[in-house]
């Protein structure tokens, strides 16, 4: 029997699931450092930092919906 194209090891199953808190904390971090460092060059403290943590965490958080949909879309098509 041909394997359906939702099917997937439980390793990878896995493995993508648990890339999802480390891509949110990681984002978060990573748009902190940024507006952290900007704001230094810039000396505009608190605001860059401000933004950028929150243009960080909000694509850690687009990134954990495009996950749950992926995952969501694989479980209708085994219906």
């Amino acid at each position: 029997m041909p394997e359906k194209r939702g099917d997937k090891p439980l390793f990878k199953q896995l493995f993508e699931a648990s890339t999802v808190g480390i891509q949110l904390v990681l984002s978060t971090f990573v748009g902190f450092a940024i507006g952290y460092f900007l704001d230094k060059a810039f000396k505009t403290s608190p605001w860059l930092t401000v933004i950028f943590l929150l243009l960080g965490i909000v694509s850690g958080f687009v990134e954990l919906l495009k996950v749950a949909r992926k995952q969501n879309g694989t479980r209708k098509e085994d219906r």
